[in-house]
């Protein structure tokens, strides 16, 4: 651990700069001191020596090994008897290495690479490897971890074990900054609780009595975590997840303003027509979800299946324009989705509804690093790409009072389609994932 420790602090810290000194001065650079002393105590776990770069495929793996054992770093120009021999061509070494980290290594890494030359014209290079977004693999789908001097394949076990550690934490199991028990919507609470457990927790005759709210969301239903005030023992707060499902209307609006939705109607195809109406929705998400389906129904049909003809023509020589219809199941999957899988954790951009002559366009916060264009292809076939799944698996109970349809993304583009003859849009670009339904 002191070999690690030394490797993660070989640079001293850096006095007060200006901004200008930050980008005028160049990075520090390792010292020909500082990489003996590292070399001197010979291989580790977190060390590996290389005469030259022979096998980019070994290196790609000694490179994993170490990004999920924790970090690491590896010198070529080095024996196995600590003397250092130097490399022929240190700017090639450095240029395969940066082409290994970013092609070989999946997620791809972005390494600190130095060259360090000697007075006797011999020079080395060190790859500062540091395993920020583990598990990685090899290009062949090999995962390695690091046992002292030596590499291996993870087992299963131990890449199980690896998964577990380093899934991240979601946004929706943060607590509600603000927020107590008493913001919960008890009645809707107790609705969703008793559809499961009829007579549980039933109250007692004695006056005053009171239902156990604070016990059911933390350790039964994990949506509140210890308050930050407080003795643990007899506070919890509400998790954004908790708060946004069985909250308050007025005190979700107040905690959490950007959960709120922008409904918008244009008079025309696109944002540059004439406004109609425009109202922000507040509430939990059952509420949220009812009145952006009542503002949809002001301007719109939406039917189980195609309607006659007959029902939806209008006169030639009529001044208005015809209501757009709509499959009911697939606009209010599309509604769903955006209140369920949007990243509150972005600032920037909120939920937006908007109702064009022919369409309904669903703009909702996503982060796109990582999720397109891939997943975008995945979750047509209704392979799931959740951003908030405990969130989700509420919302989408029936216990939770909402009728929702069953099928997902998938069932939404086949019955769009079918209803309209049109393919629905679906795409996400700068933070924003869009879903676009055109009506008939």
């Amino acid at each position: 651990m002191a070999r690690r420790k030394y490797r993660n602090q070989r640079h001293e810290p850096s006095q007060v700069r200006s901004f200008q000194d930050y980008l005028t001065t160049p990075a520090p650079q390792t010292s020909r001191s500082e990489l003996m002393t590292l070399v001197r105590g010979g291989e580790d776990t977190f060390l590996e020596l290389k005469v030259k770069l022979s096998n980019p495929e070994r290196i790609a793996q000694g490179i994993v090994a170490l990004a999920n054992t924790g970090g690491g770093v590896i010198v070529f120009g080095v024996n196995d008897n600590l003397r250092v021999e130097g490399v022929d061509d240190a700017e090639a070494v450095r240029d395969e290495l940066v082409r290994i980290c970013r092609e070989d290594v999946h997620p791809a890494l972005f390494p600190f690479i130095d060259i360090i030359s000697f007075d006797s014209g011999l020079r080395v290079v060190a790859i500062d490897i540091e395993g920020k977004r583990r598990p990685y693999r090899t290009s062949d789908g090999r995962y390695f971890l690091r046992v002292g001097a030596e590499k291996r394949e993870a087992t299963r076990e131990e890449l199980s074990a690896l998964l577990d550690e380093t899934r991240p934490l979601g946004y929706e199991n943060v607590g509600a900054l603000g927020a107590d028990v008493e913001d919960i919507d008890e009645a809707h609470l107790w609705s969703f609780v008793r559809e499961f457990e009829p007579d549980a927790y039933s109250v007692g005759s004695a006056a005053g009595a009171a239902y156990p709210t604070a016990e059911v969301l933390e350790r039964d239903l994990l949506l509140a975590v210890p308050a930050p005030t407080g003795p643990l023992s007899d506070r919890v707060a509400p998790t954004v997840a908790g708060l946004l499902l069985f909250g308050r209307d007025e005190r979700v609006a107040e905690l959490l303003p950007r959960s709120t939705l922008l409904c918008s109607r244009y008079a025309g195809a696109d944002t540059h027509a004439p406004k109609v109406e425009s109202v922000e929705l507040v509430g939990n998400l059952h509420t949220l979800f009812e009145s952006a389906v009542r503002f949809v129904e002001r301007y719109c049909d939406l039917w189980e299946k195609r309607p006659r003809l007959s029902r939806t023509e209008v006169p030639a020589e009529s001044p208005v324009a015809p209501r757009a219809n709509y499959h009911r199941g697939a606009l209010t999957e599309a509604l769903a989705n955006a209140l369920v899988h949007r990243d509150l954790a972005l600032a920037v951009t909120g939920t937006r509804v908007n109702v064009f002559d022919n369409s309904v366009e669903i703009t909702n916060p996503r982060r796109t690093a990582g999720f397109a264009p891939a997943a975008q292809r995945a979750i047509r076939y209704g392979i799931q790409q959740r951003l908030n799944p405990q969130t989700a698996s509420i919302f989408q109970s029936s216990a939770y009072g909402l009728r929702l349809p069953p099928g997902g993304l998938p069932m939404l583009l086949r019955e769009s389609r079918l209803f309209s003859g049109r393919k629905s849009d679906v795409y996400a670009v700068n933070d924003e994932f869009r879903v676009r339904l055109y009506g008939v």
